[in-house]
Formats: C-alpha cells, sequence, structure tokens
C-alpha cells in the first residue's frame, strides 16, 4: 500500500480507464448524491450500487471493482436496521479476503475505524476515509487517493491501541451489559484479569479513579462515554 506523502496525485484518472465502481449506502439521497458526483468525475464509469451488507457480498462476488466506496452504518439485507458494527463487519471480512482493493469509506462514522486499524494498516491496497461532511472537492480527492492505490487514514491516527481482548471487554459491558462475572464467563478469563483489562483500558483513554472522586463523576460511566467518544463502541 502506497504511503500518500510520497505519491504524487494526479487530480484525475487516465481518461481511457473504464472503471468498475460500487457504491454501498443505505440512505436513498447520499447513495444517489454519491452516484452523480462520481459520475461527473468519471462519466464513462460504470457505478454498481448496493444497499446492505448482503446486497454488497452478492455484488463482489460476482463482479471485480476498481474501487468500493462504502458507509460504515448498512443494514444486514432488506428489513433490518442499520448498524456501525455490520459495516465495519464487512469491511473487515473485505479487507481479509480482497488483499489488492482499492476502499474509501465514507461515512459520519469514521471514528469507528480505530476498532479494525491493524486490518488497515496492514491492507494492500488503496485505502482511503472521507467523512461524510467534506466537500465534494475533497472527497473526489481522497476517491482519487484509493484508486491510485494511496493511504489516507489520518483520520483514525489518534494513538489508540486496542488489543482485541480489551476492545471486547468494552463491547460485552457496555453494548451487551454484561458484568465483570458474566464478561469473564464469556471470555473464558479469570475475574481478575478482567479488572486487569480494564486498568489498562482506562489507561489507554485517560481515565483515572483519583480524578473522578475529585470530580465526583463514576468511573465506569467515564470510560463509557469516552470510549464512545473514541469510536471504539456503538
Amino acid at each position: 500500500m502506497l504511503n500518500v506523502d510520497k505519491l504524487i496525485i494526479s487530480q484525475e484518472m487516465p481518461k481511457s480507464s473504464i472503471l468498475n465502481i460500487l457504491v454501498i449506502d443505505d440512505h436513498q439521497l447520499i447513495l444517489t448524491g454519491t452516484l452523480n458526483v462520481i459520475q461527473k468525475q468519471y462519466p464513462d464509469a460504470v457505478i454498481a450500487k448496493a444497499k446492505t451488507a448482503v446486497e454488497a457480498i452478492a455484488q463482489i462476488t460476482s463482479s471485480e471493482f476498481d474501487l468500493i466506496v462504502m458507509d460504515l452504518s448498512i443494514p444486514k439485507d432488506a428489513g433490518t436496521i442499520a448498524q456501525i458494527e455490520i459495516g465495519i463487519n464487512l469491511l473487515q471480512k473485505l479487507l481479509q479476503q480482497y488483499p489488492q482493493q482499492n476502499f474509501l469509506v465514507q461515512s459520519s462514522y469514521v471514528k469507528a475505524l480505530i476498532r479494525i486499524k491493524h486490518e488497515i494498516d496492514e491492507h494492500q491496497g488503496g485505502f482511503a476515509i472521507a467523512d461524510k461532511e467534506l466537500s465534494e472537492s475533497d472527497m473526489l480527492i481522497r476517491l482519487n487517493l484509493a484508486l491510485q492505490g494511496a493511504t489516507h487514514t489520518k483520520d483514525i491516527k489518534i494513538g489508540l491501541e486496542l488489543k482485541p481482548e480489551w476492545l471486547e471487554v468494552l463491547k460485552l459491558a457496555f453494548e451487551q451489559g454484561l458484568t465483570d462475572k458474566l464478561i469473564s464467563e464469556r471470555m473464558y478469563k479469570s475475574e481478575r484479569a478482567v479488572r486487569t483489562y480494564w486498568t489498562k483500558i482506562q489507561d489507554l483513554l485517560g481515565i483515572y479513579l483519583e480524578d473522578c472522586r475529585k470530580e465526583g463523576k463514576n468511573m465506569r460511566i467515564q470510560t463509557e462515554i469516552r470510549a464512545r467518544q473514541e469510536g471504539l463502541i456503538d
């Protein structure tokens, strides 16, 4: 995967190239808007669309794409609720199965990508991130970077490096509401190990007992608030 800092960026791909692009987004207005922006930039591009993870997988397994543009908050299939975790899981699987694929993640929840930062860093294809609040011109710059095999992930370069078991503790505690005892049983770990994970997590997030006591705040609640702010949990 190329480093964007060492790459001379052209604003457009060669005119002779016919691009195959897949756009994954369940919000019709945004999907249409994204399609229009890309089609305007690349009038000869063949653009497919998918609104769910199931539709996306069907498209990807039947066709090859120069670029996949995807939101993170998508439903698993028709009639279900869009969830960030669905998009994260889909992206994680695609990164593993298609190491050369180019991706542009266009989402309002880009911080959630910190959960799979290791997989993103190891990816060999292009990978760029574009918050949905970006202007069209900035989004197209990121799209072009991804098409050229470059990397643009500064939006998640926040220095947080959570081990998988720490992230699992956060999810079990705050997304499933489990106690430490139940977490230890689910993870096949001792309660002491779970308590150690909490200290590691809180140290990483900058949540300390003395500060919470001085401010009269609950340490567990502050941990949850900060974890959500950093996109570690939904």
